[in-house]
């Protein structure tokens, strides 16, 4: 019998988030992209459009700035998505990083995280 693998469901990361829709924000995301729920985001200070934040970039983009609540693909144009900003608790076994990151900057976008009350968890603790 095949092994099915079920792909993570939109918002499963999160523990919990402020009430009503305060966690989360509608936002532009740079063009041709392909994301999971749980990625974690930059922001590019100079055109306000996320991206997966790229520890190496100088724009904005190596600050954690929020987490992605759906899967989202964007054409050549961008597109949007929803983030979690802010006042949150997220399962950190099920956020996304970008391959390559080093423990050290791992720790920096935790810290950026927790700047915005976003809050890692170990597994389903609250």
């Amino acid at each position: 019998m095949p092994v099915m693998t079920e792909p993570m469901h939109t918002g499963e990361f999160i523990v919990s988030e402020g009430n009503n829709s305060i966690s989360r924000e509608l936002i532009e995301l740079a063009p041709d992209l392909a994301l999971l729920p749980g990625t974690i985001l930059g922001k590019n200070t100079s055109t306000g459009v996320y991206g997966p934040i790229d520890p190496a970039a100088d724009t904005g983009l190596q600050m954690a700035a929020g987490v992605l609540w759906d899967h989202v693909i964007t054409d050549a144009t961008g597109g949007e998505g929803v983030i979690i900003a802010r006042l949150a608790e997220v399962d950190q076994e099920l956020l996304v990083w970008p391959e390559g990151i080093t423990d050290e900057e791992k720790t920096t976008a935790v810290e950026e995280l927790s700047s915005l009350d976003i809050i890692l968890r170990t597994g389903e603790q609250g």
